[in-house]
């Protein structure tokens, strides 16, 4: 459990749509809320992906959970937080490797992992009170009680943060889990295999 299981989440899955709907190894797919929680709750860093002039873009940054709604912040004015602000469709992923998995053949190598895949489109928060929860919200997920100990944001670094709001809407988790799998002419082979734990 973490702090932000403190505000009400929705219990409907993730809505799916062509562009977010997994099929490649689709048996590995979820669209439930609780893994993809899980996963944004665990790391709080997400690449967020958008098109500019006709580009690509993707930014690391970090980003947290309140109930239904992902939260990332950035400086007041600059080149991602006018580009946020302007309403353009966001691609957003989390992942994390687990383990290799190591197999007797080259090409059934694999990883356990886990990754999520969000889409949504962000808005500015404005209001003074949810700017003051949502940073509560983080810092004392990253050490319980901190927010309490330390100064809160006073108006100069108010004045140069901004907060953005994502919905948590549409996307989709996908995870793999287990050993190897191996073609039956390979068993014999004098090679290990199994599961290497990523350091």
């Amino acid at each position: 459990m973490t702090l932000t299981d403190d505000f009400p989440t929705s219990s409907a899955p993730l809505s799916c749509c062509p562009r977010s709907r997994i099929k490649r190894a689709a048996k590995r797919a979820s669209y439930d809320r609780a893994p993809a929680y899980a996963l944004i709750d665990r790391l709080k860093t997400a690449h967020v992906a958008f098109v500019e002039e006709g580009e690509p873009r993707i930014i690391p940054i970090t980003a947290w959970r309140m109930g239904d709604d992902l939260y990332l912040h950035t400086l007041n004015g600059g080149r991602l937080a006018q580009r946020l602000e302007s309403g353009i469709q966001l691609c957003l992923s989390f992942a994390v490797t687990e383990e290799w998995v190591m197999s007797k053949s080259a090409y059934n190598h694999s990883a356990n992992y886990q990754s999520l895949v969000l889409f949504g489109k962000a808005e500015r928060v404005e209001d003074e009170a949810e700017f003051d929860a949502a940073f509560r919200s983080v810092i004392n997920e990253l050490e319980p009680g901190r927010w309490e100990q330390v100064r809160a944001p006073n108006a100069k670094e108010r004045k140069v943060t901004a907060l953005f709001r994502i919905p948590i809407k549409e996307g989709a988790f996908k995870s793999r889990t287990g050993g190897p799998n191996e073609e039956p002419e390979d068993l014999d082979l004098p090679v290990w295999h199994g599961n290497l734990k990523v350091q």
